[in-house]
């Protein structure tokens, strides 16, 4: 039986899989709020219905089904945070906690309705691709802003949305997507980055610029 724990369980693996071969139970445990003995419990319930392949200690990654129902849920997110944000003028910070009470109850007529009306739209509100119907999206290259040199330039792709209060603190800097960021410093030892957004200098540190990803790296003349 599909329930909405299954569906928020599905979409945070696909959400944290990102790069990586398989998710930690520690890092679902972390992101979901929920204990790591709640997490196992539950993977060993997607495993059962075939909509995950968990093996204990080492993690999880989805199946093919698993895949489907969660870009099914993240289309319906991503196209009701956009609704929220150009169609009410929601603001950025608040549209994924209210995405998220109507995604897993939106149908698909009604869900497509929203896409021919936003006029077919690739991505959300902070950069994140809009999977099409059948489950396919372009997802340009990208890295985090912590991964760029100093002299080095790029337009921002995509931003975290899990923080409302990080999202405040990034539009202050003017971090939104399509923004163009260059890094001017970088301190060592995991120090913060000096970037500057426009023409403002700002002090930036590392656990905030890896949430903000770029691409059309280039390096400044």
């Amino acid at each position: 039986m599909q329930t909405q724990a299954v569906e928020d369980y599905l979409k945070t693996i696909y959400d944290i899989q990102r790069g990586k071969e398989k998710v930690s139970t520690t890092a679902l445990s972390e992101r979901m709020g929920v204990t790591p003995p709640s997490v196992t419990g539950m993977l060993k319930k997607l495993a059962d219905m075939h909509l995950v392949v968990y093996t204990p200690y080492q993690g999880v990654t989805l199946t093919e089904a698993g895949q489907k129902i969660a870009l099914e849920v993240i289309r319906h997110h991503r196209l009701i945070e956009l609704f929220l944000a150009e169609a009410l003028g929601m603001p950025w910070d608040q549209v994924h906690a209210e995405a998220h009470k109507i995604e897993h109850v939106l149908s698909e007529d009604l869900a497509d309705r929203i896409d021919a009306m936003l006029g077919h739209p690739t991505s959300d509100p902070h950069g994140a691709p809009i999977p099409a119907q059948d489950g396919s999206f372009d997802h340009p290259h990208c890295v985090r802003l912590t991964e760029l040199e100093s002299g080095q330039s790029a337009v921002v792709a995509e931003v975290s949305d899990h923080d409302p209060a990080l999202l405040r603190y990034l539009g202050e800097l003017g971090l939104y997507p399509q923004a163009e960021v260059s890094v001017l410093a970088l301190a060592p030892f995991g120090g913060p980055l000096t970037i500057r957004v426009e023409d403002t200098e700002h002090v930036l540190g590392q656990v905030v610029a890896k949430h903000v990803f770029v691409s059309n790296i280039h390096s400044k003349e």
